[in-house]
């Protein structure tokens, strides 16, 4: 079969792969049908993650077709489906309590194990959920929305609550759609006017801060000098990370959706003052999966407003290498696998 190698750093090409084996207890096998490009892909072919080793498939933003399934199986031939890409061990703590996204063990395709830029896949079942009333293209951007909505889902009930979303890129307008579903009053920030621009015109957000000198002072004339009751913050940048505190209402929650390699420093004495949580926010859980699914198909959630770019397995050789430099109208690029 055909698939997507990232060899090294800035190395792509398609390169002839064995299908999968015989299915083992528990499997699926999926064709591809579609895979969205993560910010992930474009830093492991830009050599920027610190736990990959090469040569890589990558891919987990993942819909597919049903190839062949266990007797028994809820699946049949031609299902669509969507991928669930946090593979758990099942026995960890963290998993018995019900939170495999964060699995001690946790592999996640196209990152710890080969992905699905190729056009098969063998995964286990419980990993597969249905795709029902979505297109193709829709199911490859359930996986990337689940962020958002998990992120949203922890920082807990506060609906009417004033928010505020840092960082506007695929994963922050993702957050702010779910904050706004869940009922939030949202506000956007980002350093770059373009995303924030893109916010306001396609996707109807009314409340919008320029980062940098002056963002805080706007953001708390927004909530009369009291902050903001939620933020979520989706960089992905350290210094934007240390610097979101002052912007938590007292008995506030800061939630980072995005994780680095740097230590985030705050102040001790501003942060007990709030009585506030600060919590993290990795992966997503089923609940998310089909929180989005019924999201997309009810309407409050527009994919065609979040893919912009289109390619296939001919062309993403060098597409993506492209789009890794230039992101200007960039949200969500696909990836379609099989004609």
């Amino acid at each position: 079969m055909k698939a997507v190698v990232c060899n090294a750093p800035g190395q792509l090409e398609i390169a002839d792969r064995q299908k999968p084996g015989a299915l083992k207890p528990g499997e699926i096998r999926l064709a591809v049908s579609h895979i969205g490009i993560c910010g992930t892909d474009y830093h492991i072919f830009e050599g920027k993650h610190p736990f990959l080793e090469y040569p890589r498939v990558m891919g987990h933003e993942i819909s597919a077709y049903v190839r062949e399934a266990e007797s028994g199986s809820d699946f049949r031939p031609g299902d669509l489906v969507i991928v669930n890409p946090y593979l758990a061990c099942g026995k960890c703590i963290a998993c018995r309590r019900g939170k495999s996204n964060c699995c001690m063990a946790i592999r996640v395709l196209g990152v710890h194990t080969d992905g699905a830029f190729c056009e098969e896949i063998v995964i286990p079942e419980a990993n597969v959920y249905p795709a029902n009333g979505l297109r193709p293209e829709q199911a490859a951007t359930v996986e990337f929305l689940a962020i958002g909505a998990h992120a949203v889902r922890r920082a807990g009930p506060v609906e009417g609550a004033r928010v505020l979303v840092i960082g506007a890129g695929p994963i922050g307008l993702g957050t702010a759609l779910f904050a706004r579903i869940a009922g939030y009053d949202v506000t956007l920030m980002d350093v770059s006017a373009e995303r924030l621009e893109v916010a306001v015109e396609r996707f109807g957000f009314g409340s919008a801060i320029a980062g940098g000198a002056g963002a805080l002072k706007s953001g708390m004339a927004i909530t009369d000098n009291e902050g903001f009751e939620a933020v979520f913050d989706a960089t992905g940048n350290a210094g934007s990370m240390n610097a979101a505190l002052p912007f938590v209402s007292h008995g506030g929650v800061l939630v980072f959706v995005s994780v680095v390699k740097d230590d985030i420093i705050f102040t001790d004495p501003e942060f007990h003052k709030r009585e506030m949580m600060i919590i993290g926010s990795r992966n997503a859980l089923k609940a998310d999966f089909e929180h989005v699914v019924a999201s997309i198909v009810s309407g409050a959630i527009d994919t065609d407003k979040l893919i912009t770019h289109r390619t296939d397995f001919a062309s993403v050789i060098a597409d993506l290498p492209r789009w890794a430099q230039e992101k200007t109208g960039l949200i969500k690029a696909v990836i379609q696998a099989q004609a």
